[in-house]
């Protein structure tokens, strides 16, 4: 029975020591990006109601919920997704507001995924959400933001994959296609699924310059420049101005001198109902899987109540730590700066010790030594902490380092 209570449920898991203070250390220096850029803290609640995150507000579907009831019957869920949570928060109490809002959280999400899946059902986010901008400069300054925060964290290797949906949702307009076949199309393309894309159009009566252009939306991506020709091919006003805001973007990018970690891929194409023009994710070796996602959603806010264009990201730090560990990025936490190990009969002295080190700002643990214990296991827990240093005050009161380096 005593064993059974030691494991945790399937897709969660602790996380504690040496991993936990260097998470927390990522997650520093990650929100101090964050606040240069004058973004705000904000926490949601951990469980809201369900509607807060139905199909066309959130990212997963209900049977990916974890879903219970309260006493007055309502149906809550654990938060699956921080932008709807958030959008509810500025409909709330930022109503008033006319300047754009900057927020910025870090939170839990859960997803109650298919077990098969291998993937963790609680995960740490940190990210940004930018409220009441619809300029190319809002855009620029989130996807900036995903750099610079990459780069402090102590990634060097990655990229920022940036599509438009406009475009695709341009060429499904001008086709004429209903909304079933826009959203089996939109998978096979996500999917690189170049065949079904194939027999898919083969079935619509469209142009063959549309159609070819329906063909080649996989393979499209690289830097702009390659992307180019694209532009003069396109009939339609809606994936025209998408390609163009993507022209705007890079430009500004070039002034931020982060232009070379962004490339694009027009065949980018998300699930989430909610964005409504760029859509960006952030890859490394180290991991299968994105470490940043986030786009535009002009149109979710007003489902709350304040209709203001918004854009932002979520980093998702489980899958960045993953990445660190892989390539050997060495995360540097903050170190506790020594061990004060005494002897019962000068426990005073040693409270006094422990106090003028804590007084001047070090991180000190203060042990009594038992008899039970050697002073070889005194030192290898000193070691397995990583104490700067590890001191031992004797009962005549010397001070003896159990590590190389000496006194205070």
């Amino acid at each position: 029975m005593a064993a059974s209570l030691l494991h945790t449920p399937e897709g969660v898991r602790d996380i504690y020591d040496r991993e936990c203070a260097r998470k927390l250390a990522i997650q520093e220096k990650i929100s101090h990006i964050f606040h240069l850029y004058g973004y705000e803290d904000i926490e949601t609640p951990t469980f809201e109601y369900f509607d807060i995150f139905n199909k066309e507000r959130g990212s997963v579907t209900s049977q990916e919920m974890f879903k219970f009831f309260d006493r007055d019957n309502n149906t809550l869920v654990l938060r699956p997704d921080m932008t709807p949570a958030i959008a509810r928060c500025v409909g709330k109490y930022f109503f008033e507001e006319t300047v754009p809002v900057r927020l910025c959280y870090r939170e839990r999400t859960f997803t109650n995924n298919s077990s098969y899946q291998g993937r963790q059902k609680e995960i740490t986010q940190t990210g940004v959400e930018l409220i009441g901008d619809d300029a190319s400069t809002a855009d620029a300054e989130v996807i900036a933001m995903v750099i610079e925060a990459l780069k402090a964290s102590g990634l060097k290797e990655f990229q920022v994959e940036l599509g438009q949906v406009e475009f695709f949702r341009g060429l499904t307009e001008e086709a004429g296609m209903d909304q079933e076949t826009r959203e089996t199309l939109r998978e096979l393309i996500e999917n690189k699924n170049y065949f079904g894309v194939e027999e898919l159009i083969s079935r619509q009566r469209i142009s063959d310059s549309l159609g070819t252009m329906f063909l080649r939306l996989p393979e499209l991506f690289g830097t702009l420049d390659q992307l180019g020709q694209v532009k003069a091919m396109v009939t339609n006003e809606r994936s025209r101005k998408a390609i163009e805001r993507l022209e705007k973007i890079q430009a500004i990018l070039e002034s931020y001198g982060l232009a070379d970690y962004v490339s694009y891929d027009l065949g980018m194409l998300s699930k989430y109902q909610y964005y409504t023009g760029i859509i960006f994710k952030a890859y490394t070796y180290g991991t299968g899987e994105y470490i940043v996602n986030g786009g535009r959603y002009d149109k979710l806010l007003v489902q709350f109540g304040k209709d203001v264009p918004a854009v932002g990201f979520a980093i998702i730090i489980d899958q960045l730590m993953l990445a660190l560990a892989r390539q050997k990025v060495e995360i540097a936490a903050e170190p506790t700066a020594a061990m004060v190990l005494y002897d019962p009969r000068v426990q005073e002295q040693a409270v006094k010790m422990a106090r003028e080190l804590r007084n001047q700002q070090k991180k000190t643990v203060l042990i009594r030594k038992s008899s039970k214990i050697s002073l070889t296991e005194y030192k290898n827990f000193a070691l397995r902490k990583e104490f700067q240093q590890a001191l031992w005050l004797k009962e005549d009161k010397s001070i003896v380092s159990l590590l190389e380096g000496g006194a205070l």
